[in-house]
């Protein structure tokens, strides 16, 4: 799939592109053992980065689902239960970017701390601090930390919609344990989607540069030592490195951070359209002169996208000026720019290429697990309607049905406090403190509270 670049051969090419020129020698060859010229190497950079690349391990525990035999469910009850579950503690390690110095802002995967109630930062110097969760997005798999410390080193971020294929990249993280390793390699390839189902936001950039367990959340960095993208993925039948791994975009990652500073959370981004990618059967039957891009089918009333005036049929070819190769990176880039936040979308329509600006709109249609909001709601799903918070999944002899939730109720407030999306519900159960919350529900004509603690 891409041609492979050996370690020492980047590394050399790399190094001498970054070397400052030396004075030539007629008859020495370009290595000499001339001690006065330096050989080429990336050390000098790495130097400056590495301290901003940091080590996590974490400790929790995770539900785990048994599945009963049907002839042993007489020993729970008259019924029983089709599954058990039990909590079971874990440990794992990642690893982590420092993105602010002053603040102790760290950046890595979600699925690094999630579940996690200890989260341990290791230093490239040795120190080691207890660190805080800030907030995490799962479906883009992005969280950020914060530890109290001095002397931290941050590392600059690089304009990720600069990049091409065929660009160096450097990852540096801990694999398997293995503190401060750093592999190198190309972009090999850009907005890369559709590897995971589901309602994941997707961007990749996809590199050759060996990427293994642990290296979650490290960095991945340019010529210069500027952050390119957080590594979070890789491809491997066995789990180990075959020269594909994939990384987040540092645009799109900071565009998540830069919520989740400012409201304690993500607020995904809405256009308000259906559609797919421009492909070679829809380029042929609507005679369109672009090969890649995605294709507006419906516009949804009332949204983004309807009041900036794009119509289906049209062809979203640009976002900000950067090109959209697919519709999943156009719905990557728009839930992961935030809600209210202005793009100017380059649009082909009767032919003709025009920008057009919308003003993004805040998603009402998203779904959570209750037990991402409160371990004792798990077994509901929770879903934002244009009616309030509706209850659209309760498992049998879960802890959400132990309460008395059901199938069809609607969470209208949160102690005598009015909610209507979940980033209300879960601002104020975070703010409880510790307390009890009573849930004001609405059940058919009937309002009734349940407690939780």
């Amino acid at each position: 799939m891409n041609k492979k670049l050996s370690l020492l051969s980047a590394a050399v090419l790399a190094a001498m592109m970054l070397a400052p020129a030396a004075p030539v020698q007629a008859g020495l060859p370009f290595f000499s053992n001339n001690n006065q010229q330096e050989m080429p190497s990336l050390a000098p950079m790495l130097e400056n980065a590495t301290p901003a690349v940091v080590y996590i391990s974490v400790a929790g525990s995770r539900e785990v689902r048994q599945r009963v035999p049907e002839a042993f469910r007489q020993f729970f009850g008259q019924r029983g239960p089709g599954e058990l579950r039990e909590e079971r503690p874990f440990r794992g390690l990642g690893s982590g970017v420092i993105i602010d110095a002053a603040k102790g802002y760290i950046v890595t995967n979600n699925h690094v701390v999630q579940d996690a109630t200890e989260i341990q930062v290791r230093l490239k110097d040795g120190r080691t601090f207890s660190a805080k969760k800030l907030g995490a997005d799962p479906d883009s798999d992005i969280a950020l930390l914060q530890i109290e410390a001095k002397d931290l080193v941050q590392l600059p971020l690089a304009d990720s919609d600069k990049l091409r294929v065929g660009d160096y990249a450097i990852a540096i993280g801990n694999p398997f344990g293995l503190e401060q390793t750093v592999t190198s390699g190309i972009i090999s390839s850009l907005g890369r989607s559709g590897l995971n189902s589901g309602e994941a936001f997707e961007d990749f950039i996809q590199t050759d540069a060996a990427i293994n367990s642990g290296n979650s959340g490290g960095a991945l960095v340019n010529l210069r030592g500027e952050l390119i993208g957080i590594n979070t993925a890789i491809l491997g039948p066995n789990g180990g490195n075959i020269g594909i791994g994939f990384a987040i975009p540092s645009n799109m990652m900071k565009n998540l951070v830069d919520q989740i500073v400012e409201f304690g959370e993500v607020r995904r981004g809405s256009l308000g359209v259906r559609g797919n990618d421009v492909n070679a059967e829809l380029t042929k039957a609507l005679n369109l002169n672009v090969s890649r891009g995605a294709f507006v089918g419906e516009v949804l009333p009332d949204s983004a996208a309807a009041k900036a005036g794009l119509q289906s049929g049209d062809v979203i070819v640009s976002m900000n000026g950067n090109r959209i190769q697919s519709f999943n990176e156009l719905r990557a880039k728009i839930a992961t720019l935030g809600a209210g936040r202005e793009a100017t979308l380059g649009v082909l329509r009767d032919g003709k290429e025009r920008n057009i600006k919308v003003q993004l709109q805040e998603a009402t249609g998203s779904q959570v697990a209750a037990t991402e909001l409160h371990p004792m709601l798990r077994g509901a799903t929770l879903n934002n309607t244009d009616r309030g918070i509706e209850v659209t999944e309760v498992e049998a002899n879960s802890g959400a049905a132990m309460l008395g939730l059901r199938q069809g109720d609607l969470i209208v407030g949160v102690n005598r406090q009015r909610v209507s999306n979940l980033n209300e519900l879960r601002r104020l159960l975070e703010q409880r403190d510790g307390g009890v919350a009573a849930l004001n529900i609405q059940r058919g004509d009937t309002l009734l509270y349940i407690l939780i603690r």
